[in-house]
């Protein structure tokens, strides 16, 4: 009896599920009911689909009644799936009236879907009409955009709402038409203005800023969000590390929590800005951030830093090229270990960090060890043409390939003009511009084209790449073939009496 009302209530659980299962015979027909869904194309036997599934749950259940959550199961779905050009799992989609408008980018945590998907819903723009409206909506974590405009009809409220459409999955926006929010804000007219978020103020910048521009137009006005939004120091998180990456970045790493502690958090990212505006005031180009160690400790370790324990930040940069520089001198409170740390990296005196294992004493095997720091000397040695395996230990394919790629490099290891090598992406640095997003991953490196490697993406027997190499190879390929030994009958051996 208490395994039947077990199961009853797994079952009424199941039923309870705040995500919409659509399949093949209602996605058209339901899509539709929905004027914003976010669609998840799934295989049930895919890992990154199980992570995914109790944030995607958890967020479901917030946004009910605002935001549509689906899922479709593509295994026995496949003409939705194929329809959609779905090709990988799990894929996100964004439908609006039934119309899919575009890929989902966002994070695949439920706080992030959450904070995405509610900029999605609505309009581009809010409407504000009081003051009370104005100071509600510009006290959130996030910084807002807000246009002022007397006319509704104007040039500049058109090109505003162009922006804001455009830009809507990262910032937010209102605007309004309230004479007295413009007389409060000194607007005559039309302007627009961005408002920080009021937990980072600080007496570095200006907690808000005017646009100043004489024309209005949507590429005018992206331009001038993107170029202030953040200001000097913003609080990278998950939502918006993708738009802070990719440019010569500093971060310092500590206990950043604004719920908590916002006064700690600001005590050390106040030292950081007073040390970054002394330079960015000479006009040194760098952008700066602070973020939680605990929230970006994969982060931290690629670093080689331990950001376990301990109140003092741990400083690091990278560059849009994939550089990385690490501060090892202790964090002062004065300051002065942050300024000698950003004028050794203006002077050019840092040396690069590179996360790797040691450099193997012996690397006479078939297929070459190769770790960060011997990387430039066997991949990218212009005279020879290397296969490259990056791999991780835990990885079963990986695994299933090693018998394989150690045959090819013993058929190939009398070419002195090919190079079969291996490298562990999980414990070493991989270089620009190779990139790695699962294992196993392999790359043609060529003769004097190393600046342009070639993913490979042939099959994975010993034959496979032989004839690869023999159409991409730079000089003819040398194989060594087998020998084959003939085993004599016992009968041969066999004397007459």
């Amino acid at each position: 009896m208490l395994k039947v009302i077990f199961l009853a209530a797994l079952t009424g659980f199941t039923w309870a599920s705040d995500v919409l299962d659509y399949t093949d015979d209602d996605f058209e027909s339901k899509i539709g009911d929905h004027d914003l869904a976010l669609v998840e194309f799934f295989a049930p036997w895919c890992g990154h689909c199980k992570r995914l599934a109790p944030e995607y749950e958890a967020a479901a259940t917030r946004l009910k009644g605002t935001v549509a959550l689906a899922k479709v199961d593509c295994t026995s779905n496949s003409n939705t799936c194929s329809k959609y050009g779905v090709s990988g799992y799990p894929t996100l989609k964004i439908f609006r009236d039934g119309e899919e408008t575009g890929p989902y980018d966002g994070p695949r945590t439920a706080d992030g879907i959450v904070s995405f998907l509610k900029k999605q819903a609505g309009p581009a723009s809010v409407e504000l009409k009081a003051d009370t409206d104005l100071a509600k909506y510009t006290s959130d974590q996030d910084a807002s955009v807000v246009g002022f405009f007397s006319d509704d009809k104007s040039t500049a409220k058109t090109e505003f709402l162009k922006a804001a459409s455009a830009l809507r999955d990262n910032y937010r926006f209102a605007h309004t038409s309230s004479e007295a929010l413009l007389q409060s804000h000194g607007i005559d007219g039309e302007g627009i203005v961005l408002f920080r978020p009021p937990r980072l103020n600080n007496k570095f910048e200006d907690s808000s800023v005017k646009y100043s521009e004489d024309k209005y137009t949507s590429n005018k006005i992206k331009k001038f969000i993107q170029d202030n939004i953040f200001g000097i120091c913003p609080h990278m998180t998950d939502d918006n590390k993708d738009q802070l990456r990719g440019k010569d970045l500093l971060v310092a790493y500590y206990d950043v929590d604004y719920e908590k502690n916002p006064k700690g958090s600001n005590y050390w990212r106040n030292r950081v800005m007073k040390v970054a505006k002394g330079f960015l005031d000479q006009g040194k180009k760098l952008n700066f951030a602070v973020a939680s160690k605990s929230m970006f400790s994969q982060e931290v370790s690629e670093f080689g830093m331990d950001g376990s324990s301990g109140e003092l930040p741990v400083v690091a940069i990278r560059t849009g090229k994939g550089d990385k520089y690490v501060m090892t001198e202790e964090f002062s409170r004065d300051g002065k270990a942050l300024e000698r740390f950003l004028q050794d990296y203006f002077d050019g005196k840092l040396k690069r960090y590179l996360k790797s294992e040691p450099i193997p004493e012996n690397n006479d095997g078939p297929v070459k060890v190769v770790v960060a720091e011997n990387f430039d000397s066997i991949v990218n040695d212009d005279s020879k043409d290397v296969l490259i395996e990056f791999y991780a230990p835990w990885c079963g394919h990986c695994k299933s390939l090693e018998p394989k790629f150690n045959e090819l490099g013993e058929k190939l290891a009398g070419d002195p003009n090919v190079v079969i090598a291996k490298m562990d992406a999980t414990a070493n640095d991989v270089p620009s511009p190779y990139e790695v997003s699962g294992f196993p991953t392999l790359y043609f490196a060529p003769a004097g084209r190393k600046t342009s490697p070639k993913k490979y993406e042939g099959g994975r027997e010993v034959s496979d790449f032989i004839s690869y190499l023999k159409r991409e190879a730079t000089n003819p390929l040398a194989v060594q073939e087998e020998t084959k030994k003939k085993k004599k009958k016992k009968d041969d051996d066999k004397t007459e009496l």
